[in-house]
């Protein structure tokens, strides 16, 4: 999950790049609609990669309560 929150944020940045580039600037609602939706796209590969790192995180605490508990029976 982390890596296709990754790979999914630089493609919302080059969308807004793109809208930038690509709508003139007489046609300012949809340059500002297409920017708009890059910058969601950021928002949610940031928040993809967040969350794959949350449960990564629990996921390995969880393994090591697990362990230690293993290690402390007779």
């Amino acid at each position: 999950m982390k890596f296709a929150g990754l790979l999914v944020m630089p493609a919302g940045f080059f969308l807004s790049i793109a809208a930038l580039v690509l709508f003139p600037a007489s046609n300012a609602a949809a340059r500002t609609a297409f920017v708009l939706c890059g910058l969601a796209v950021e928002a949610l590969g940031l928040v993809v990669a967040a969350r794959g790192h949350i449960e990564a995180r629990s996921r390995s605490s969880s393994d090591d309560q697990i362990d230690s508990g293993r290690e402390s029976r007779p």
